[in-house]
């Protein structure tokens, strides 16, 4: 008892000092950011990268925009490559090494983003005490400290390659966490790292179905695949008479709104939903109010962020801001430098800010991610409303699904074509194609113009997915777990395809 009492004493002085310096970069969000890219530039000056670019006259950050390319990941690879194969000072101090393995699609070629000492130490795991900080501020009655954190990452086998390790990040963080975390967590460390997702889900289970857990982590999808398996090999009805303490999920990779009906009936009980947004790149943000739908943008851990409008995102010469310059409901494509080495470099997912004094941040989708076949302009967040209308209206739950567009032929108009994953069938199928249809008109006009007496764009196809359709086709890609998903939207047909030969 005296052992915890003095973990719970100077785990609660660690909340104080930190909320106190949250609030400090909410409070001088420009002069936190300025000194965090100068910073950079000071300590990069003398590495590869840095030299060809000019760090060391670079005085402004219009200087910095005037000398540093924005860069994609296949613009910045030949520099990774040199550190993975163990070279000093390519585009960060010192030997990088780990890397984060990272596939960005599901058959996309893989990416190794490095992660050094530094963006493992002040990003990574500063935000991981971040976001229990911050949860714990917000509810000074939690007990998360009293019981387990299950946390669920991806194939965590860590790989050795020249020098350096890669793998998932998951196993990367799991690798290099402090001794105390793993006293408080479940699974174990070594369960955690098992590579093969099956035989790892089953070790899962077997270890936290007897454990006493308090908080959740991870995807939304395969935590539910987690809990799904929980449930059936243990004789409860739902999982809060399993885990009567359990009382927060904390989940970020994918929206939740498709599943937020889902959870309230597998676990039976009201808990608190704190959303992360974190990437292999990078931590970005955390919620930091109860019951919302923003988060924080974090601004002390080491990353310099720059945004481009998507209006301009395919110009050739497009504009790039600072969070100065950020306007709130603007749709923006994030542009990150890190303390990993990345320097302007495009991540490729989109934001829109509702906030800017503290600025607050909602994920838009990916700049890849989205249906323009016609210039209706459609994005995963219209796509999701949409289907949270549908679902309230015909009684439906969604698992997982995608969509793509079939295109015009000769006189005949396109369509957009969707397969849909259910938990719970809609006791209408046509009602709910006829909600989905008509709330995307009430909120995107491009697509209600497109859809004008169907001379442009036809009613929406849906097709019903086969139980576990979604599942099979991740599994025969060896994309179970952590972060792996389908693309929601795809302006091509490269996903949705072979999806549908499977379905026939």
């Amino acid at each position: 008892m005296a052992t915890k009492a003095l973990f719970n004493t100077v785990v609660n002085w660690f909340i104080r000092q930190r909320i106190d310096q949250i609030q400090n970069f909410m409070d001088h969000p420009i002069e936190t950011q300025k000194g965090i890219l100068f910073s950079q530039l000071f300590h990069a000056e003398d590495t590869e990268y840095g030299r060809k670019y000019g760090f060391n006259s670079i005085s402004s950050y219009q200087d910095f925009k005037n000398k540093v390319p924005v860069v994609t990941y296949e613009e910045m690879e030949p520099y990774i490559e040199k550190a993975r194969q163990g070279q000093k000072d390519v585009s960060w101090p010192g030997y990088i090494k780990h890397f984060a393995k990272s596939s960005g699609t599901t058959n996309a070629k893989s990416k190794f983003i490095p992660i050094s000492a530094e963006s493992l130490e002040y990003c990574h795991m500063k935000a991981g005490k971040d976001m229990v900080s911050i949860y714990a501020n917000n509810h000074p009655e939690n007990q998360l400290f009293n019981y387990k954190n299950l946390r669920l990452g991806g194939s965590s086998e860590l790989y050795a390659d020249f020098n350096t390790k890669f793998g998932d990040l998951s196993a990367i963080l799991i690798d290099n966490l402090p001794f105390w975390v793993e006293i408080t967590t479940t699974p174990s460390k070594k369960v955690s790292l098992m590579g093969e997702w099956e035989s790892k889900l089953r070790a899962i289970t077997s270890e936290v179905k007897n454990e006493d857990v308090g908080s959740i982590l991870g995807v939304p999808s395969w935590m539910m695949v987690l809990l799904q398996r929980v449930l059936k090999e243990t004789d409860v009805k739902n999982i809060s008479e399993l885990w009567p303490n359990l009382e927060v999920f904390f989940h970020g990779g994918i929206s939740f709104k498709p599943y937020r009906e889902q959870y309230k009936q597998i676990i039976g009980k009201n808990i608190n939903y704190y959303e992360i947004y974190n990437a292999s790149e990078g931590f970005f943000g955390i919620q930091d109010r109860s019951n919302s739908d923003e988060m924080l943008l974090m601004l002390d851990y080491g990353i310099f962020y720059e945004f481009i409008p998507m209006d301009q995102f395919h110009f050739s010469n497009p504009k790039v801001v600072s969070l100065e310059d950020v306007e709130i409901g603007k749709n923006y494509a994030m542009v990150i430098t890190t303390n990993g080495g990345l320097w302007r470099y495009l991540i490729g997912d989109t934001v829109v800010f509702t906030s800017t004094n503290p600025f607050r941040i909602k994920i838009t989708g990916r700049t890849k991610h989205y249906i323009n076949a016609f210039g209706e302009e459609l994005m995963i967040t219209n796509v999701e409303s949409a289907l949270t209308k549908a679902c309230e209206e015909t009684n439906a739950s969604v698992s997982d699904f995608t969509g793509a567009p079939i295109f015009m032929k000769e006189n005949e108009g396109g369509a957009h074509e969707w397969i849909f994953e259910f938990c719970e069938k809609p006791d209408n199928l046509e009602r709910f194609i006829d909600v989905f249809d008509n709330h995307l008109k009430s909120i995107n006009s491009d697509y209600e113009a497109k859809r004008y007496n169907n001379m442009t764009l036809k009613r929406p196809i849906v097709h019903i997915a086969k139980p576990n359709l979604f599942y099979g086709w991740l599994e025969s890609k060896g994309k179970l777990g952590g972060q792996n998903k389908v693309p929601r939207l795809s302006n091509d047909r490269e996903y949705i395809d072979p999806l549908l030969e499977l379905n026939k």
